[in-house]
């Protein structure tokens, strides 16, 4: 009985990565399929990249995110310009949804995974966070409507906090932004990283 409790209690505060990537895919699929060719030149909230750079990078992280999930090396120093393929929208849906399943596959968060050799449920949060912050970043580049999933957004609050000062020193997440205390929990999470989440 008592491992059961155990159990339900885990089931209640902690989702799979799969079912939280599963949420964050189906908020980002909309809205990466809504961008327009004339949007691609348009700036993002990430300085360093325009949308088509954004969306390049947000396609490469869900491919290369896929053999984390299965221990594989990955390869992230030169992103293809999968933007200039015909159908990369498509791609994109169908790259997703093999992301879910390969974080799906029994064994995937457990181990470690990655050139850093970090805890792969870490690895996976990193793919979740980079899913709903930079499909936020693409939403408000192109004048499309975003929301998070509160299930990962309270996963993610936790990633954030715990990867941040690194993130921070490695350049990743810029300094934190202030918000009132009014802000809601997507608010929050985006300043965290250093996004203003009220900014054009």
């Amino acid at each position: 009985m008592d491992t059961n409790e155990n159990t339900n209690e885990k089931q209640t505060h902690t989702k799979s990565l799969g079912a939280l990537l599963a949420a964050a895919v189906s908020r980002a699929v909309p809205v990466v399929t809504g961008i327009e060719d004339k949007a691609l030149d348009a700036p993002t909230p990430c300085a360093d990249y325009d949308v088509r750079a954004l969306a390049n990078h947000l396609l490469h992280v869900v491919v290369e995110f896929q053999k984390l999930a299965v221990k594989q090396d990955s390869d992230f120093s030169s992103p293809p310009d999968y933007v200039a393929e015909a159908g990369w929208r498509e791609r994109f849906a169908r790259e997703a949804e093999a992301l879910v399943e390969a974080w799906s596959t029994p064994g995937a968060e457990e181990g470690t995974t990655g050139a850093l050799n970090m805890p792969a449920r870490t690895v996976g949060g990193m793919a979740l966070l980079d899913l709903t912050a930079h499909a936020w970043d693409l939403a408000r580049a192109t004048g499309q409507e975003y929301g998070a999933d509160p299930a990962v957004v309270a996963e993610l609050t936790e990633v954030v906090e715990r990867l941040a000062p690194t993130g921070r020193e490695m350049g990743v997440f810029g300094a934190a932004v202030p918000v009132g205390a009014d802000a809601d929990p997507l608010a929050r999470l985006l300043a965290a990283t250093g996004r203003d989440p009220y900014g054009k």
